[in-house]
């Protein structure tokens, strides 16, 4: 089983879980995060006061899911979160050693 961690824009959210859906994953865990990368924020003015935006809205997608479709869910959440300008996102895959249903007992890819 493999973990995707997905950082997105928020606006863009809705495309990729439909994305997600169309290919069969119908769990997702969805978190609002804040954060920067080679975007270093930006400067916006209130009031006529100008401050500076360090951490910029983001949405982080979560997903466990068996291997044979980490590709397939990796390609869709990069159709569907791909503007093409700087700050679209990141995408992180990693191992997941066990997981377990709390209600049943079920482990493994059945409690997924």
């Amino acid at each position: 089983m493999k973990k995707i961690e997905a950082i997105i824009k928020p606006f863009k959210l809705d495309e990729v879980k439909e994305a997600l859906h169309e290919i069969g994953l119908q769990g997702i865990t969805v978190m609002e995060a804040k954060g920067f990368g080679r975007q270093k924020g930006h400067t916006e003015l209130y009031r006529g006061a100008e401050y500076v935006v360090d951490f910029l809205p983001k949405v982080k997608v979560e997903i466990v899911l068996e291997d044979d479709l980490v590709d397939r869910a990796i390609e869709a959440i990069m159709e569907a979160a791909r503007t093409g300008r700087i700050g679209d996102g990141k995408i992180f895959v990693s191992t997941v050693d066990e997981a377990i249903r709390i209600r049943t007992g079920e482990k493994g890819a059945s409690a997924i």
